[in-house]
């Protein structure tokens, strides 16, 4: 495989976990968090203000005296906005190096040639999962919690890309995890990349 596979996910999908098995099956790198440090290093920032703004949109109110002062910060760029851009040139600078798995940050749209990959399941299969990793009983909180994750995701990648997240026209394969799990997502995504390297050999 000679291309950057990118992984979106919904929350509690296993997509986080579907993309580690993979770069390891694969023999590439694996990135996602790693990208804040990075970019986070690029525009001498600190991390735990990039982390702050992951995958986080800063819209400002353009009558909020707060933010905006005549003949000045008018013209800042959001933070929201300069970490994306460190972002987007860190997974730009890594597919130049060699192909890799990117999980999440709309590397899907900032990549030209990579192929793209959905992982989504049912929220009764998404609850019972994360309720699991952690050890939490609340099965309300934690739809509470999934829920507004995805919405988070959803809006962060219309803001930035102006496509909708999750439409499968989007990415060359969606896959829901519920039915087979993560390794069952594996084998599917393995046997999909074989035929596409099959392809490119013919």
């Amino acid at each position: 495989m000679e291309r950057v596979i990118t992984i979106s996910r919904e929350f509690g999908s296993g997509g986080r976990e579907l993309g580690v098995k993979l770069a390891d099956a694969l023999g590439i790198p694996f990135y996602d968090k790693e990208l804040i440090s990075m970019a986070a290093d690029d525009i001498n920032i600190a991390e735990e203000a990039f982390r702050y703004y992951d995958e986080h949109i800063e819209v400002r109110d353009p009558l909020d005296r707060q933010f905006y002062h005549a003949f000045s910060e008018i013209y800042q760029v959001p933070m929201s906005d300069q970490i994306f851009v460190a972002q987007s040139n860190v997974i730009r600078r890594l597919a130049s190096h060699g192909p890799c798995v990117i999980v999440g940050r709309c590397a899907d749209m900032v990549l030209e040639d990579s192929i793209n990959i959905f992982i989504y399941s049912k929220m009764k299969d998404r609850i019972k999962r994360m309720l699991r990793l952690e050890g939490e009983t609340d099965e309300k909180e934690m739809e509470r919690r999934i829920r507004e994750v995805d919405r988070k995701r959803k809006d962060y990648y219309q803001y930035y890309t102006g496509n909708t997240w999750g439409r499968a026209q989007n990415y060359h394969l969606c896959l829901e995890s519920g039915l087979v799990g993560v390794d069952g997502c594996l084998r599917a995504v393995v046997a999909y990349l074989g035929e596409l390297c099959g392809e490119t050999r013919n």
